[in-house]
């Protein structure tokens, strides 16, 4: 199931089940207490910042007299909301860029975890770096909003000197190698990787390409942590998917614990990005 206009499944689940409360004139006070979970729990899944599982939806309907079929739509958009992709293309119909969605998800977490086998991760890029990385985008951008895409992804950046938030890096050496332009262009954000790992709370792992691998994982993921559980972010080619069921999300956390193992941290860390750059610092001289 994929959205509707540009409405997210998951607000569309919020709304319904919204609607039908008030239809049923039940307080959010005497739902809460219906169904076993506290007042701002309800507001929560109705303003659509916590998505419920099929069992309290289930117990939801019942506690407000909705009719039994109203299950089957409510089972259809809980069990697609749950996994929800989100295609570039209609995401990026009616805006520029989608960096500001990106870093109202970033603001509501406590933790960010990411992992990049093919890129440096956007919160790291440089501006050329981030430039470069847009310019290849399979939905092609205009050239206003290009900048403004990179405008909106070096914002985002301001969140790591947040000291009271965590932001963890996995990086494999892959991505560290890739190069969209000129080996100086490289070489600049590998110092801007090296600069921002020095920050209290940002931790950086980078995975050699020799290490004995204890797992693989083709494509990227951000885990994002906050009070209310954690949500997974995977861009694939065609779309984004948001992954909350939380057998899903349970399988991610335990490649992260595998990929971490993996990976290199502190001084060591330091002497392989600095092996890296002598390699493309080379490469540049040659």
């Amino acid at each position: 199931m994929e959205r509707t206009g540009a409405i997210p499944i998951g607000l569309q689940l919020a709304a319904e089940l919204r609607q039908l409360r008030e239809l049923a004139g039940v307080s959010g006070r005497d739902l809460a207490q219906r169904i076993g979970v506290s007042q701002s729990t309800v507001s929560r899944i109705e303003s659509g910042r916590v998505l419920p599982s099929l069992p309290l939806v289930t117990a939801w309907r019942k506690k407000v007299g909705a009719s039994a079929e109203t299950q089957d739509r409510l089972a259809s958009l809980t069990e697609a909301a749950h996994t929800e992709a989100n295609p570039w293309r209609v995401a990026l119909r009616e805006r520029g860029h989608l960096q500001d969605d990106v870093q109202e998800q970033e603001t509501l977490a406590r933790t960010v975890r990411v992992f990049q086998p093919s890129v440096v991760p956007g919160l790291l890029q440089t501006a050329e770096y981030a430039r470069r990385v847009f310019s290849l985008f399979q939905v092609p951008y205009a050239d206003a909003d290009l900048a403004a895409a990179v405008a909106g992804r070096l914002r985002r950046q301001l969140a790591l000197y947040e000291s009271d938030r965590q932001f963890d890096f996995l990086i494999t050496e892959a991505a560290l190698r890739w190069r969209p332009g000129q080996p100086r262009l490289l070489l600049a954000q590998l110092n801007q990787i090296a600069s921002i790992g020095t920050l209290e709370n940002v931790s950086i792992g980078l995975i050699p390409q020799d290490v004995e691998a204890l797992t693989c994982t083709s494509h990227g993921f951000v885990i994002y942590d906050d009070d209310d559980g954690a949500i997974v972010s995977v861009d694939t080619i065609h779309a984004n998917l948001a992954v909350r069921a939380p057998e899903d999300v349970d399988l991610y956390l335990e490649r992260w614990s595998l990929l971490r193992r993996m990976a290199v941290f502190d001084d060591e860390a330091n002497r392989f990005l600095a092996r890296v750059a002598s390699d493309v610092r080379a490469m540049a001289d040659g």
